[in-house]
């Protein structure tokens, strides 16, 4: 697997600008239990059948997690590490169970120009390796830049597969091109095939497998557990993250639409909303940095039942996001400092599991 390095600055700034929306600064009481130590940028895990876990690691590492003890899957794809970019997301087909597909993105060097872009491959796992492994999409050109690479997966309800990229760095050119890949949601069978109703499968020279556009860089993707659809969230510039529900063939806005700035504080645009763009029905203002996010559908936690959790890279804690018709009414801060929360899951038994930068994955347990 080749690792490549490249010089990548983290602009960090402050901002002073008030929240849009109300939140509740008070922190939970929830408590939570350590359950795969050790690990450094835990982007993505799923439960096995079994209850063991698959774990990607950024660096490009494949960790399956049983009984206790980590191993490493072998015969991985060429993975760059590059700024933002490497190893990813990662699903399991809804029927895995039958078929054994487990989907996940990562930044490729394969295709066309120098560096690398976000690619979906599905893969079974046999005696620790990767085998049948098929490269289902792959985000040309390549880019040296080392932003904003995505990159969510879900199945939603009827078995399509959609997955996130990044405009890359390229706002000016990427989102609003239906020609060109990056800044976009997009839609396939979960064989890789381009399904014909797309929204822009008959449009002459367009990317057929887009679903929306406008995106800036989607980090957080999950489907509403009552109502099927599916919620985004994306990192805005200096202010502005927001959350979306995603609705085929539409606009989201990016870079004409912004409630941020540019890190510099000089403006983006003189507009947060515009006829024909879709606006989303959450913003935060200073940028929290959203990163994973899962709606709660059991009942281990008393009153929180179809609340959504959102993890914060830049002020480490998880938002719960009180929802009412699609809105925000109000947040709480729960697991605060423990480090930059990169993912977070609904496991099978109910309780939120949640990876955190440089301590591992966590479990969220109840107040007492």
């Amino acid at each position: 697997m080749k690792l490549h390095y490249s010089t990548y600055f983290l602009i960090c700034f402050i901002s002073f600008l008030s929240c849009a929306q109300a939140k509740k600064e008070k922190a939970s009481k929830e408590t939570y239990q350590v359950v795969v130590p050790e690990l450094h940028i835990p982007w993505g895990f799923v439960f096995l059948p079994d209850n063991s876990m698959l774990i990607t690691e950024k660096k490009g590492e494949l960790i399956h997690f049983k009984d206790g003890k980590k191993t490493l899957i072998t015969d991985l794809p060429e993975i760059e590490l590059r700024g933002q970019g490497g190893f990813m997301d990662l699903k399991l087909h809804p029927d895995y169970i039958n078929n054994g597909w487990i989907y996940f993105s990562y930044a490729s060097p394969e295709g066309e120009g120098e560096g690398s872009n976000t690619a979906i491959m599905r893969a079974r796992l046999e005696n620790n390796k990767l085998i049948d492994k098929e490269l289902l999409y792959k985000a040309n050109p390549n880019s040296t830049r080392a932003e904003h690479f995505g990159s969510r997966i879900v199945f939603d309800n009827n078995g399509y597969l959609f997955f996130t990229i990044g405009d890359r760095g390229d706002k000016d050119t990427n989102p609003q091109d239906l020609t060109r890949d990056c800044g976009k949601v997009y839609r396939l069978h979960d064989d890789g095939r381009i399904p014909e109703d797309n929204p822009f499968y008959n449009t002459p020279n367009a990317k057929k497998a887009i679903y929306t556009y406008g995106n800036r860089n989607p980090q957080g993707m999950k489907i509403h557990p009552e109502t099927g659809e599916i919620w985004t969230h994306e990192h805005g510039p200096k202010g502005g993250d927001e959350i979306n529900i995603i609705k085929p063939g539409k606009n989201y806005g990016w870079p004409k639409v912004s409630y941020g700035v540019n890190y510099i504080g000089t403006k983006i645009t003189d507009y947060t909303e515009l006829p024909g763009m879709e606006p989303p029905i959450h913003y935060w203002v200073p940028s929290i940095a959203p990163s994973g996010m899962a709606f709660i559908s059991s009942d281990k936690y008393p009153g929180w039942k179809g609340n959504l959790l959102v993890g914060s890279l830049k002020f480490q804690y998880v938002s719960r996001c009180i929802l009412k018709d699609k809105k925000v009414l109000s947040e709480e801060k729960i697991l605060e400092g423990l480090g930059r929360v990169r993912t977070l899951v609904q496991g099978p038994d109910g309780y939120i599991y949640v990876g955190i930068e440089n301590l591992g994955i966590v479990k969220l347990l109840p107040e007492d």
